[in-house]
Parts: structure tokens; sequence; C-alpha cells
């Protein structure tokens, strides 16, 4: 059946072939490009920022092709304060935040959900690449991955609530990322081969830490590099920036890879260890939300991505009394890092999943913690 829709138009080829199939399916379509972030950054058209003039002309130049309604909706307070302060503070914590979680929730399934209704839409429309349908048993609405693996961007969705979830169109689902560049050339798009965004959209030249230092108002502040067991290795020059994991930009030499394995930032240092103490078979995740299913009152099985390019692992998810969770990996994972997301799935259909909490990983790390 026909309705209104609303089409976050970001100006790439995804939500620009979102749009377009969408129109050809008899809706009514509105294209919506959102201004996010201020002219200070988004003055560039040679890079793939989240608002660039550059993007904003695309959308308009594709709602025009498409004989679509098209408008620009200003947010740059709203993204600053759900997603920007959101990105700073967790590194100000010691953090490593994921932005395109934030955006999702506050902004494109938030804010613009609310611009939708005042339109009289039913739904919005994105461009990613994820499923949604609704199960006729439960009445529930259920998330589920894409067919085309390789591009899959459910995990970026598990914060998703029901009533966001109902409203919620992805038309990519079911294609392929060629498929898509196809569409796009065929309906002689101007985004046809225009590339990917890339990186934080917001951070300009990709200088995180530059970005973190001026947001913060804060400069280099240098302090001890150690070993699990407290022996100083080396001095960094500041921790904002810095993730489980990392390997590069620690400037020892030592005669074998490092990595960090926790940011310390109550004492300002960095911890640093061999590949192997980065693992972890257990993690504990707080504020889960269970998108799909209700939540589990007994530990479950499941795959668990602890971030979007990881390879789901087979794990227990064990609710807990305060409603987090507890997982337990059936083999030690790489990189648990705090303040990314831990995503559940049962096969193709998303669970839920919830926030990584910081582990005591300064002192003693092994592979069995």
């Amino acid at each position: 059946m026909a309705e209104r829709i609303v089409v976050a138009m970001s100006g790439g080829v995804d939500s620009s072939v979102a749009a377009a199939l969408l129109q050809a399916q008899g809706n009514d379509v509105i294209g919506v490009t959102l201004q996010l972030w201020g002219k200070e950054v988004c003055v560039s058209a040679g890079t793939r920022l989240c608002c660039s003039v550059r993007d904003t002309l695309d959308a308009k130049a594709v709602a025009k092709r498409l004989g679509i309604r098209h408008e620009v909706v200003e947010l740059e307070e709203t993204f600053r304060a759900t997603v920007i302060d959101y990105f700073v503070s967790s590194y100000r914590r010691g953090l490593t935040p994921n932005p395109c979680i934030a955006c999702n929730d506050h902004i494109k399934f938030g804010s613009l959900l609310e611009h939708a209704e005042a339109l009289g839409a039913s739904g919005i429309a994105t461009g990613h690449y994820a499923r949604a349908a609704r199960d006729p048993l439960t009445g529930r609405f259920r998330l589920q991955r894409a067919v085309d693996a390789t591009k899959d961007q459910s995990y970026v969705l598990f914060n998703l609530t029901q009533a966001q979830l109902a409203r919620a169109r992805f038309p990519l689902g079911e294609m392929s990322k060629a498929q898509v560049r196809q569409a796009a050339r065929a309906l002689g798009l101007e985004t046809a081969e225009k590339p990917d965004s890339q990186d934080v959209c917001f951070v300009r030249d990709r200088n995180k830490d530059g970005f973190l230092r001026r947001a913060l108002q804060v400069g280099d502040e240098p302090g001890p590099i150690t070993d699990t067991e407290g022996k100083v290795l080396g001095r960094h020059q500041g921790v904002l920036g810095y993730t489980v994991g990392q390997r590069e930009g620690l400037g020892l030499a030592v005669g074998k890879p490092l990595y960090v394995i926790a940011v310390d930032q109550a004492r300002n240092r960095l911890v640093v260890g061999s590949r192997a103490q980065l693992l972890r078979r257990i993690l504990s995740a707080e504020r889960v939300n269970w998108v799909s299913v209700p939540p589990p009152q007994e530990p479950i099985r499941a795959w668990v991505k602890i971030r979007s390019r990881h390879e789901a692992a087979a794990a227990s998810v064990n609710p807990q009394p305060d409603g987090g969770v507890r997982v337990e990996f059936d083999e030690p994972q790489s990189a648990v890092t705090p303040g990314q997301a831990a995503v559940f799935y049962d096969g193709d259909l998303l669970l839920g999943g919830g926030w990584i909490t910081p582990s005591d990983c300064a002192e003693g790390v092994n592979s069995d913690q």
C-alpha cells in the first residue's frame, strides 16, 4: 500500500537509490537532507563529511531528477548535544564511542522521525543495509541482517526501539552494493559513482586527536606507557584518541609488536601488551536493548559482534539482575573495547545489544579475564 515516506538523503548513492525505489513503488516520497555540523566544517566539496555543501547539492539534484519534494533541515544543536558531546565525553572517560549508533538513535530515528510525523509521513527510510519486518505471530517488529553480508549495517541499528523500528524502512536490505550502483546508473543519478563516506563523518582530515583536543580545550598531557605489570616502557603525548587494540602511534622500540590493552584515564597512562594479552573471554554490557525479542530471563546462545567489522563469535549471553548481560565467548576475542557495542544475533535475526563496560584491565591482564 502506498504511503508518504520521508527519506534521509545524505547525498550518497545509497540514500539516492532508496528514494528512487520507494518512489517506483508508488509512494509519496519526500527527501530530507540534514544539516548537522556547522559551516566552519561543512565547506569542502572534496571531502566526505556528513553535511558538506557537495552532499546537499547532490541530494537536491537527485530529488529534482526523481521529481520529488526536497527539504534541508538544520539539526546542528541537536547533533552537537547528542552525538558530538557523547563522542567527546566518551573519550574524556577513556571509552571508545560509536557516534553512528548515537546518530541513528537520536537524529535519523529521533529528530527526523518527529519531522516526518509533522509532515504526515507514516515512515522514514534510510540507505542502511538492513531488513525489518513484522512477525505475524507476535506482532513484534524484527531487525535482520542485510542480504549482502559484506555491507550489513544492522549492528549500528541495534538500539532502535519497537516504535522506531515500526516506522523504519530499509529499501536496500535485499540488495548488494553492486546492484545499488547499477540501479543508480540505470536511473542516471548524479551519485551513481560517488564513493562511500569513511571514518567519523564529522572529523575533518581524519585528525581525531586534533578534533578532540579542540573540543575539550586541552593540550597534550604527557604520561607513562606501561606494561601490564606497571613497568614504564615509554611516554605518550596525551591519551586522548587512543583505543584498546591500537598498535600504531605508540612510539615504542622494544623489538616486538605491542598493543593498547587499556586507556587508564585516571592515571593518564596507556597500558600496552602483546596481542595475546588483548584476548578476553568475558565481557559485561549495560543499557541492553532487546529490539527484536522480549528480554530473556535465562541464558541464551547467540553470535556476538563487539565491533561493526568484527566477525560475530559464538557465546552465551547471561541476563543480569540490573538489566545488563554477561557475555561468555566460546573462544577468547581480541580487543574487547569499553564504550563499543556488543550486539547479539541468532542467525540473521538481531536480538539486541548493549554497551561494553570498562573492565579492570590495567593490571595483570591475561586471556582468561
